[in-house]
């Protein structure tokens, strides 16, 4: 894909997180986008959105790195996104709906680093990626479908969107976590008090740092390695719920606390 297409399927993108009309069904041309093009898609997309005041990008999100998710999406691998510093949110924040074309929650595991993750010899391993992380903290993934129907839309161009990310919503970091079991670690998201799913750690690749040595070898060899003081969501426990009324929504997970977003 040429830079000129690049950048008019970047603008198509940015129109609905701009306030505009939803995202319609993707052009022909895009059917046979590759993940490689889906990638220079989003770095052009960010481009434009920070330029519109969505600040920079201060975290990363990994989409698709349980079997739950990968059911519901159809999508069988790992795919990264970036996360704005205009849409962090502290716990017990209060966002408004109509932020959102129709929102999403999902919950998660953050990971803050204390150090780089550059490119390694034989890649990263959750070994390797462990001895970075500063804290971790329960945290939910705020997604948007913001679509007319995301379901014909090909992966890459999922990608080139940030895989849905809308925001996130960050607990107290945990700097004391190297204790906890974080294969057996069980996360559960509730809804107005409501249980709305649960899962463990397992469910993230086998492991959640897991997750984290493939987003680290992956931004190492597009040439932008994580860095220290950056998030890395790594990916959600339960299926995706849609919010369609006011609601408080809690994510918490044994031995890290929670996090809670009210939507009014």
């Amino acid at each position: 894909m040429n830079a000129e297409r690049i950048g008019e399927v970047a603008q198509l993108l940015a129109r609905p997180r701009l306030s505009g009309p939803p995202t319609p069904a993707a052009p022909a041309d895009l059917a046979a986008a590759t993940v490689a093009d889906g990638y220079a898609i989003q770095r052009a997309l960010h481009a434009v959105l920070e330029a519109a005041g969505h600040g920079r990008c201060s975290g990363h999100k990994i989409g698709c790195t349980t079997p739950v998710m990968q059911a519901y999406l159809g999508i069988d691998h790992p795919c990264a996104g970036e996360v704005f510093a205009a849409t962090v949110f502290e716990s017990g924040a209060e966002v408004p709906l109509q932020r959102f074309h129709r929102v999403g929650v999902e919950c998660e595991i953050a990971a803050r680093l204390g150090s780089d993750l550059p490119a390694r010899d034989g890649g990263h391993d959750r070994d390797s990626v462990a001895a970075a992380v500063e804290s971790l903290m329960a945290g939910i993934e705020l997604v948007d479908d913001r679509y007319v129907d995301y379901t014909a839309l090909p992966a890459p161009v999922l990608i080139a969107d940030d895989f849905f990310n809308a925001g996130v919503v960050l607990g107290v970091p945990v700097t004391d976590w190297r204790g906890l079991d974080l294969v057996a670690i069980e996360g559960v998201m509730t809804i107005d008090g409501d249980e709305a799913g649960r899962g463990t750690g397992a469910d993230i690749l086998g492991h959640p740092f897991n997750a984290l040595a493939w987003l680290a070898d992956h931004r190492a060899a597009v040439g932008t390695p994580l860095r220290a003081g950056e998030f890395v969501m790594l990916g959600s426990v339960v299926k995706t719920v849609w919010i369609e009324h006011a609601a408080t929504v809690t994510a918490r997970f044994e031995g890290l606390g929670e996090a809670s977003v009210s939507f009014v």
